[in-house]
């Protein structure tokens, strides 16, 4: 029987400024994360013998360099040498659109690991590691929707709106490190203050670029905004529009292109690991009293 359960939330990009570019070739971005209510799935046990175990349901991903082995392997080699782990990934997000999926599975890898193995590590040193692993990493594992500075890892939680979106995906793959490689890319966008922030005044500052290099993402975000404001999420492939009912995003999902696929999910501003690992705690403690 499982030890635990969780889910991996997907993240939109409501927008993506880059306002500047580090030395060692980072850019420097302020963007607004918002979770959504669809996630990939993660099931954990411990093992007693050393190492992890790790299995997906997607074979092209059941790889050791998969984000969940390497979060796992880094936690352990840290803080819990002789620990172990039998770890199932059943992934729904699609794979490399800008929704952050391989960054969440790793955040909850973390989060999970460090219950189950009861270790006394501090919010802090989790993020330090999750850093390592990728920008979008802190986020999941702070668990708030979050106005987000530097290179990503500058955070402070905020609550937009939760507004329902239609999410699709065109059915390519964009090269994140081209995007940000590309002399085309703009990289001074004038900072903005947080309370600053809404739809009209923001953008996302790969799109012009990844229209230009991937025809299907512009196809894409032309039908898509004939319903609803609509723009790339990351550096995409994944677009998304913005909706005020469950209702109109389920309408414009069922006149979408068959070439495409998509999925309606509701914005969140608290990822539903945090609240599921608060309850297993709870059980946990009142189980030992």
């Amino acid at each position: 029987m499982a030890d635990l359960i969780l889910p991996a939330p997907a993240k939109l990009n409501l927008f993506l400024h880059i306002t500047g570019r580090r030395d060692d070739g980072y850019h420097l971005l302020q963007t607004l994360f918002q979770f959504v209510d669809q996630a990939d799935e993660l099931t954990f046990t411990t093992s007693r013998a050393a190492g992890i175990d790790f299995t997906c349901s997607t074979q092209a991903l059941a790889g050791t360099d998969n984000l969940v082995v390497r979060a796992a392997n880094l936690l352990r080699e840290r803080y819990a040498p002789n620990a172990g782990a039998n770890i199932h990934l059943e992934k729904r997000l699609p794979h490399g659109g800008g929704l952050g999926g391989g960054s969440s599975d790793a955040a909850t890898t973390l989060l999970a690991l460090r219950q189950l193995w009861q270790l006394d590590i501090s919010d802090r040193q989790l993020q330090q590691l999750g850093l390592q692993l990728g920008a979008d990493v802190p986020v999941f594992l702070g668990g708030q929707a979050a106005f987000a500075e530097g290179v990503g890892e500058q955070l402070r939680p905020t609550r937009p709106p939760t507004a329902w979106y239609l999410i699709v995906h065109p059915g390519i793959a964009v090269a994140t490190a081209d995007i940000f490689r590309h002399p085309d890319l703009p990289r001074q966008h004038q900072p903005l203050k947080l309370d600053d922030w809404n739809w009209e005044n923001t953008r996302n500052d790969c799109e012009l670029l990844v229209r230009r290099l991937y025809p299907e993402v512009a196809n894409a975000l032309d039908w898509l905004v004939e319903y609803a404001p609509a723009r790339l999420t990351g550096t995409g492939a994944c677009i998304f529009g913005r909706f005020s009912s469950q209702q109109k995003a389920h309408a414009a999902l069922q006149q979408m292109p068959d070439r495409w696929t998509g999925f309606v999910a509701q914005g969140i501003n608290e990822s539903p690991v945090c609240q599921l690992l608060r309850q297993a705690s709870t059980v946990n403690l009142t189980n030992q009293d």
